[in-house]
Order: structure tokens, then sequence, then C-alpha cells
């Protein structure tokens, strides 16, 4: 298929976004469903309230941390594809396709996948029809319309976002700003239905008694006491749970070439995105622990019984909900979920199209990606990250493929920040508008815990990471494929 270009089509993104529109796009790309369900699984696996908030903590802390060394590079680098511009300027053209393969195969795609089914998921508590199924094939593949929702969201937000920059920030803000208000709402709420109880003094009473809580297939309990290497472990292992809740914060350099003075407002929106969000999600796991025990029993007959750790589905944001609000929370807290998760998709789809407009800029994607349309936008990219995320969302599979590919995630996350310091010794002259915050101890630290964790999840979850190799090793042909293609 041969592709013609027109005088009319053009290939430079227009500067239109400023602080408020950068820090929307961090926060709200940031908060999706895990907030409301990942603790659940944390409180099984350290069973301590001082431990499950110092591990929020840490993940903010390393979160911030990595945020504002990012800052660093986006002022030296003020271009669309943020960090697969960073990785291609430290590391060459080969690492940084790996990283962009693996962001359109599994990491933006499957997020994208896996919060329209979030959503799609919830909307079947408003709409009960949603669960029925329309077909099946082969009979292990089967179609519901909850996947049809989803991918109906999926095709919307694109839309959405092909008619210009500036329509497609506006829904940003306005969803960012709904979550925002009710996620305050939630904590308020909760902290002050639940002070008036002694459930957080109970949680709190041996705040430093670890333990492991696994529910066997008979619908027993084993728990198992931690301390010293075991607890660092297991610490390690359900971190990236938390990580994964706080995700997505660089997808504000993807729109670099589109953010007014990128050189401040991308380092402060890192900044002030990543400590918002930090800051809420901890006040938020208080007002859990406020409002319901972390013990638990499974299959109880109320919600406070069940607590944090058996909460039904992991949904312990609804639990918390229901012990302010009664049965009817359920609605709310679906209603809640339905708003953050559409927002947040928004904001991914924004800007990972960005970041394929990039790619194919360096002749490392499809050329028609680099294409805008009349509205200033790289539609065809967008599309086609579309396309995928839409087989992702149907197919099903796209747990397992974000399962494995956090690992890679991590890696790429510390090798761009490890970047910083390979650019500053190659090139100490260029011009830094920003400096990294605490260099080089603030870096060095984000990478030392990192490398750490990713220590532990080798240990722990070899398949997984393994497995999240391999995908990472799949674009090294692909990437020789591309340079055939341009000779």
């Amino acid at each position: 298929m041969k592709f013609y270009y027109t005088m009319e089509q053009k290939t430079e993104l227009k500067r239109s976004l400023g602080l408020i529109d950068a820090t929307s796009l961090v926060a709200g790309s940031m908060i999706g469903s895990g907030i409301f369900i990942v603790t659940s699984a944390m409180a099984r696996d350290v069973g301590s309230a001082a431990w499950l908030i110092i591990i929020w903590l840490v993940t903010g802390l390393l979160t911030m941390s990595a945020a504002l060394s990012y800052g660093e590079l986006a002022g030296m680098m003020p271009n669309a594809g943020g960090q697969f511009v960073y990785i291609q300027r430290a590391y060459g053209k080969l690492v940084s396709f790996l990283y962009g393969w693996t962001v359109f195969t599994v990491i933006q795609t499957g997020v994208i996948a896996a919060i329209a089914v979030t959503f799609a998921n919830y909307a079947a508590i408003f709409f009960p029809v949603l669960e029925n199924e329309i077909g099946s094939f082969g009979g292990n593949f089967s179609v519901t319309n909850k996947q049809i929702v989803a991918v109906v969201s999926i095709v919307l937000l694109t839309y959405i976002n092909t008619k210009g920059v500036k329509t497609g920030k506006t829904i940003q803000l306005i969803f960012t700003l709904a979550k925002l208000i009710a996620l305050f709402a939630l904590i308020i709420l909760g902290l002050y239905v639940g002070l008036k109880t002694d459930v957080l003094s109970n949680n709190f009473e041996n705040m430093w008694d670890a333990s492991k809580t696994v529910l066997n297939t008979d619908g027993s309990v084993t728990v198992t006491k931690l301390a010293g290497f075991a607890l660092l472990g297991a610490m390690g292992a359900t971190i990236i749970n938390s990580l994964f809740s706080s995700d997505a914060w660089n997808n504000v350099t993807f729109i670099a070439a589109e953010i007014k003075d990128p050189k401040k407002n991308i380092p402060r929106s890192l900044f002030l995105g990543t400590l918002l969000v930090t800051i809420i999600y901890i006040f938020a796991n208080i007002a859990y622990l406020a409002l319901l025990p972390i013990q638990g029993t499974p299959n109880a007959s109320t919600v406070l019984e069940n607590g944090i750790m058996f909460a039904s589905q992991d949904r312990v944001g609804a639990a918390a909900a229901n012990m302010i609000l009664g049965n009817t929370a359920v609605f709310v807290m679906a209603g809640l979920i339905m708003i953050s998760t559409f927002g947040c998709n928004s904001g991914l789809i924004l800007s990972g199209g960005r970041l394929f407009y990039a790619m194919a800029n360096d002749n490392l994607f499809f050329k028609q990606a680099t294409i805008l349309n009349k509205n200033g936008v790289p539609a065809k990219a967008l599309w086609l990250q579309c396309i995928w995320a839409c087989v992702l969302a149907v197919s099903g599979k796209f747990g397992d493929l974000l399962t494995y590919a956090t690992f890679a995630s991590l890696l790429f996350y510390i090798l761009t920040i490890y970047g910083i310091f390979i650019l500053r010794k190659r090139e100490p002259d260029a011009i830094r508008p920003y400096k990294a915050f605490g260099y080089p101890f603030v870096p060095m630290l984000y990478i030392v815990v990192t490398v750490l964790i990713c220590f532990n999840l080798l240990y722990f979850e070899t398949k997984n990471t393994s497995i999240g190799l391999f995908i990472v090793a799949l674009g090294v042909p692909v990437y020789y494929l591309f340079l055939h293609k341009k000779e």
C-alpha cells in the first residue's frame, strides 16, 4: 500500500498545553482503578498496617524521585516521544526501539485494554445485561457485551483525541477534577466516619507484626509470620502492586512537543502531579484502615468481617464506601471507578500516540504515523494504538501481558535515569534548564532500590519476569526488519 503526502498534511506538533494541562495529564494518567483494589492483595502479603503504609510511602518517594530525575531529561529534550527520545540519546536506536516496541505491544496498549475492561466491568453493575455472552469460539474463547463496551470506549476516546489536543485536554481536565473531588470526598468522609470508631487504633495496635495470609482452595487460611529477609522479600514482591497503581506519570513526556515552555512546565508538572497522587494514595489507605480491619475472614457475612484482606473481589474501595454509605455504596463506587478509568484512558490514549509518532519520525514505526491530521494530531498513530488495544481487550490476554511487562517497564525506568549519569559525562556542556533534584544521590537511590526490587522479582516471580524479558527480546529482529525496510 502506498501513502501520498500532500501539502496539507502536517508533520510538526503545536505547543498549546500549559502547566495545569500537563499536571492534569500526570495525575489523571496515574489514577485508574488500582488504588481501589490492590490494597487487599498487599494486606494479605504483609498483614501489617504500618508496613502497608510504608510500602505506599516508599512507592510515592520512588515515583517522585524518578519524576524529578526525568525533569532534567525533559528540559534537555523537550520533544515528542519523551522517554523514547531520552533512551535513544543515551543508549542508541536499538535500546530506544526495544522500549517503544514494549510500550506498543504491551505496556501502553495493555494498560489501555485493562482499564477499558475495568470500566466495562463496573458499567455492568448498572447494566447487568453487559454480563451476557455474545458468542464463543473454539470452546476456549468467548465475547461478552462487556468486551464490546470496552472496545467502544477505546474507539470513542481515540476519536475524541483525533479532534485536536484542545478537545483531548478538556476531557482530561474534566475527568481528572471529577475523580480528584470524589477521592477527596472518600478520604474526608472515610476519616470522619472511621475516626469515630476504634478500627484505626486496633489496626495499629500491633502494627509491626507482619504476616503473609494465603487463602487455600478448600477455603482455609494459612498465616505465616514474616521477619527479616522474609519480610523484605514479601515487601519487595508486593510493592509491584502499588508501583503499577502509581505508573504512567511519564506519559506527559510523550507530549512534550505540545507543551508550552516545556523546559519548565514538564519538570513542574511531573513534581506536582506525582506529589498530589502520592498524598491522595497514602490518605486513601489511611481511610481504608480507619474504616475496615486489616485482618479479615473470607466468605464472611458482612463487609466489616471480610476486612481489607478479603474485601469482595479485592474491591477495598467499595468496601470502604459501604461503611460510609451502606448498600448504595456499590453504585457510588462503581460510578467513581467508571469516571476514574475513563479519564485515565483518555490521558493514556492522548499521550501514547505521540510516542509512536516520534518512533515513526525515526523510521522505527509505520511511516504513516508521522502524518498529522487537520487538527494537528497524529491520528494514524492513535488509530494504530487503538486497533491493538482493542485486540488485547477482546482477547482477554492483557492481564497476563501486563504481569510479564511490569518487570521490563521497571528496567526501562532504571535505564532512563542512569542515562542522566551517561549524558552528564558525555555532554557536560549541554543546556540543562532543570537539573535532577539531589543529583547524584536521589537518582542513584532510585536506581539502587529499583534494582533490588527487580532482583527480588526475578527470584520470587521468575516465570513472569522471564517472559517479560522475552517480549523485549522479540523486538530485536523487528528492529532489524525496520532497518532493512529503510534501506
